[in-house]
């Protein structure tokens, strides 16, 4: 699993995941991901295009930002989930929480709302 972090010039967080959100890869990036929510007020895009698999504790991951972020005044956006990733989410009814779209402007929209 790999984690990328890239500042958008709108002081915009996008964080591109790749790999599987299974046991092993959550592992991999969950500290790494914390610290790249974990700010004031912060602006978060979750760039799931690269993610093939989300298990439980990939999605737990996801809850765990939110609670976070709900504390700071911060939002999070998922961007680009995969056919079956998607359907692990809606399953999970977390897009109730966090708003899922597919581009760039879309994900910018929803943070400025």
């Amino acid at each position: 699993m790999f984690l990328t972090v890239t500042e958008l010039a709108d002081g915009i967080k996008k964080i591109s995941l790749q790999g599987q959100m299974d046991i092993e890869g959550t592992k991999e990036i969950d500290t790494l991901f914390t610290v790249a929510t974990a700010s004031k007020s912060p602006q978060i895009i979750v760039d799931l295009s690269g993610v093939n698999y989300m298990g439980s504790i990939g999605i737990s991951v996801m809850v765990r930002a939110v609670n976070a972020l709900k504390q700071t005044q911060g939002k999070i956006v998922i961007m680009n989930p995969q056919p079956n990733v998607l359907r692990a989410l809606e399953s999970t009814r977390i897009n109730k929480v966090i708003p899922i779209v597919y581009d760039l402007e879309s994900a910018r929209t929803q943070l400025k709302s």
